[in-house]
């Protein structure tokens, strides 16, 4: 949801009141709560007018509403499976479907990470894996990085080579978590894990683990490092995307983001940058580059990281082709 449609729905919450925005905040992920309420914080005043034309065309939505199919779930399903193919669709379909047999690690996703891993320490690795590849790639590289560095690798290397989780080892989760799952024999196995979702892991962890994770899996399995790093896109990946992307990318950026990451770009990275904007917007960029002073590592990483999220969203929605960080310095 975009900065309006976040705006309008908070708008929308307030009107309702508290008990009602209360039953609403119940059926929404920890992601979206947090969004939302950062954003009515923000709201001091709004007009009336503002309000009104929020409340009219929410009106004239839910009149609009009504049952368009029968059985959502096989709606889903085979929507998807002629959108993606078989095999893609598979593995979201479980994602999405799976959720109401995963409600015990819900509770998981409204922790902090340091809470997470500390519940999980002293588990066994192959079960923390099973638990942290349901949730998000943040949140998981935050329990991730509060762990030993052997524990870490340990995880991460039974994160990639997990294949799919059986019905008799969600059943072992459910003694380690408490009803972590629901649904018992019912449960099919789920196609999670993978080198794809140790990759996606590995770029949150920063450059520093990055290296030692890495380092650790290719002594144990040399293949299996090869097919995570094939699956890792980093940020001076950028320069294996064509102009069309990178134009695409540099719409979704905000200018300060975009001057604080390129602090740690290469020198062939920032060129490609410029050579997609205008010649008056790639000067003004040349500019905040030389007047900005140094910045703190952490910072420019984080940033990094902001954008390569919208380089992963981008490419799912095939606006993007995909082709193919640590210690806290100046740069």
């Amino acid at each position: 949801m975009d900065e309006a449609g976040l705006q309008d729905a908070a708008i929308l919450l307030m009107s309702l009141g508290e008990e009602e925005a209360a039953e609403v905040f119940k059926h929404l992920t920890p992601k979206e709560v947090q969004r939302l309420g950062e954003t009515i914080a923000k709201m001091k005043v709004i007009s009336r007018e503002r309000v009104d034309e929020v409340l009219v065309r929410f009106n004239d939505d839910a009149a609009d509403q009504s049952m368009l199919v029968s059985d959502t779930d096989e709606y889903v399903k085979s929507v998807l499976r002629k959108a993606l193919g078989e095999d893609k669709a598979n593995l979201l379909i479980d994602r999405i479907l799976q959720g109401s047999d995963v409600t015990g690690i819900e509770s998981l996703k409204w922790m902090d990470g340091s809470s997470v891993a500390e519940l999980l320490r002293n588990e066994h690795p192959q079960i923390v894996a099973a638990i942290l590849v349901h949730l998000d790639f943040e949140q998981c590289s935050q329990v991730l990085k509060c762990f030993t560095e052997r524990q870490r690798n340990e995880v991460l290397i039974r994160i990639a080579t997990l294949d799919g989780i059986q019905p008799t080892a969600l059943k072992d989760l459910n003694e380690v978590l408490s009803k972590v799952l629901a649904g018992g024999d019912r449960l099919r196995k789920a196609t999670l894990g993978g080198a794809k979702t140790a990759a996606e892991i590995i770029n949150m962890l920063g450059s520093s683990v990055e290296s030692s994770v890495l380092d650790y899996i290719r002594q144990n399995d040399g293949d299996l490092a090869q097919k995570i790093m094939d699956n890792m896109f980093t940020f001076d990946d950028l320069m294996k995307v064509d102009d069309r992307g990178i134009q695409s990318l540099l719409k979704e950026v905000q200018s300060e983001s975009l001057v604080i990451a390129l602090k740690g770009a290469q020198p062939e990275l920032r060129e490609r940058i410029f050579a997609n904007m205008s010649g008056r917007a790639a000067a003004t960029l040349r500019e905040d580059l030389e007047s900005r002073g140094p910045v703190r590592l952490s910072e420019v990483e984080a940033e990094q990281k902001e954008m390569l999220k919208i380089v992963r969203r981008l490419a799912d929605e095939g606006q993007i082709v995909l082709g193919g960080s640590g210690d806290d310095g100046f740069v």
